[in-house]
């Protein structure tokens, strides 16, 4: 079973959602609209993400979805 870790600073306004375990070597992507996407410098997956300026409610997490699974089986 994955685990996801989300930290929220809400002096920053940030959002931070790892369903893998930070990187020492991870790079990032902007996705737009303060959508930042984290990766594993080597492999190129996707480990993270972060949502700049972000307050409770926020519509832009409507918009994020993260299957976890096997190619064709998604695990909710």
């Amino acid at each position: 079973m994955a685990q996801i870790k989300v930290y929220y600073e809400p002096e920053m306004e940030l959002l931070t959602v790892f369903w893998q375990a930070p990187r020492k070597n991870q790079i990032c992507t902007e996705l737009g609209d303060g959508i930042i996407l984290m990766k594993d410098e080597t492999s190129g997956q996707p480990i993270g993400l972060e949502l700049l300026s972000y307050r409770p409610g926020d519509a832009r997490f409507d918009s994020v979805s993260v299957e976890i699974g096997k190619s064709g089986e998604v695990l909710t």
